[in-house]
């Protein structure tokens, strides 16, 4: 009988640590933390946090916010997503945009300036030796007409010249084939039928001979190549294409020629650049150059006359790079005489070329970074830097090649997310 209540005594001992057991459980297990304790920032409510600080972007101090237990379970893989490095990922809502494959009709916008005509160049020589005894040209650049007096010249030359055809007009009258050659013989040396009927009416030399210009232009020195006054350039090298460079001397003044000063034969005095006729080069980026063809329509706007724009065509390209620049050089021959654009003057110009097919961007969804060029692609509702491959740009598109699919979405606008230089970092 004590057999039996001692079994009942220990079987009651256990029934108690059996019920015993699971609130010592829960009463040793800590207490979750409430689904609704979430702390999130102001200024960035997509950071969120299961406990107070302050904003991993911005330092705001972190406040409290109710959500659902859902939420609160995916807070942790947000956080984890969103906080990427400033210069490689940025979380926007800022409108996005995708390629648009279509043909497009190219209108290139470029900057150029005026230039010399220079297959309007002249200049004029000494026919003959002697010395200037007046000088009507006193400065640089100053502008002539055909039949403006040039110098006075005396050259002993010259009057043994007209002598000998006052000798045979005066001893051979009839010896017509004498009396020409003598006359001719004055012509070649730039004497005029008036100088040479002066001269027969007279029966007198003339000592002082003017030379006229047979040209219109401005002058300039011989040897010193033309260009926009003030420039500090040397005439030395052409700039290739049979095109001089744009150098003129240093300074402004009055002519190294003077007022009794000998000039030898064959000596050329000066260079005359006739600004009715010029062209204007313009400036062709490599993306754009090879849709641009000789005979493309183009708008000229010049900085002097904004409010006179008038339309002309590509007239030649130069098929190289000049030194120092990374752009081929297009011209456009235009009459001057009334424009009157200065040379040196800068022009913007609108070219239209031809129609190109392709996929294409707005221009402010793509950042050039030098080597590279980048967009913002969207993917998981990051802004990821992505490197892209271009071709032809216009005044608003730009043409993709690669890195981007048709169903790729970018930023719109890539600069607006352009924090500082530090932002951008492309993958090698």
């Amino acid at each position: 009988m004590q057999k039996i209540y001692l079994a009942f005594a220990v079987l009651l001992l256990a029934l108690a640590a059996c019920n015993d057991r699971p609130a010592r459980t829960a009463a040793t297990q800590p207490a979750a933390q409430p689904a609704e304790d979430i702390y999130t920032c102001p200024m960035h409510p997509q950071v969120k946090e299961h406990h107070p600080g302050n904003c991993p972007i911005c330092g705001m101090t972190l406040v409290k916010k109710e959500f659902s237990t859902a939420e609160a379970k995916n807070s942790a893989t947000d956080l984890h997503t969103l906080l990427r490095p400033t210069n490689s990922a940025v979380v926007s809502d800022i409108p996005v945009t995708a390629l648009q494959q279509r043909s497009q009709s190219l209108s290139i916008e470029t900057l150029g300036r005026v230039d010399y005509d220079t297959r309007r160049t002249q200049t004029i020589s000494a026919r003959f030796s002697g010395r200037i005894e007046k000088l009507y040209v006193k400065y640089r650049y100053q502008h002539v007409h055909a039949g403006d007096k040039i110098m006075d010249i005396y050259s002993p030359e010259l009057v043994t010249a007209q002598q000998d055809l006052l000798f045979v007009l005066h001893n051979d009258p009839t010896n017509s084939r004498l009396f020409d050659a003598t006359k001719t013989k004055l012509q070649l040396l730039g004497m005029n039928d008036q100088q040479l009927q002066q001269v027969i009416g007279s029966g007198k030399p003339l000592y002082n001979v003017t030379v006229y210009t047979p040209y219109n232009g401005h002058i300039h020195e011989a040897g010193i190549m033309p260009g926009p006054p003030g420039s500090d350039q040397q005439a030395a090298e052409p700039s290739g294409g049979g095109s001089p460079a744009m150098d003129v001397s240093k300074e402004m003044g009055e002519l190294s020629l003077k007022e009794g000063m000998h000039i030898q034969k064959g000596q050329t005095l000066f260079q005359l650049f006739n600004t009715d006729q010029s062209w204007i080069i313009l400036n062709l980026y490599g993306g754009s150059a090879s849709q641009i063809k000789v005979g493309s329509a183009v708008t000229i706007t010049a900085e002097t006359a904004p409010d006179q724009p008038f339309d002309a065509t590509i007239s030649y390209i130069e098929p190289f790079y000049r030194k120092n620049s990374k752009t081929l050089a297009a011209r456009v021959y235009f009459n001057n005489a009334d424009r009157m654009l200065p040379i040196g003057s800068q022009v913007k110009a609108i070219i239209r070329g031809a129609a190109a097919e392709g996929a294409w961007l707005p221009r402010e969804a793509v950042l050039s970074l030098g080597l590279h060029q980048v967009v913002l692609k969207r993917e998981n509702g990051l802004f990821q830097v992505s490197a892209v491959q271009t071709g032809i740009m216009t005044d608003s598109l730009i043409q993709i090649t690669g890195g981007l699919n048709a169903q790729d979405s970018v930023a719109a606008d890539a600069q607006y997310l352009l924090d500082s230089e530090s932002f951008i970092k492309v993958k090698d």
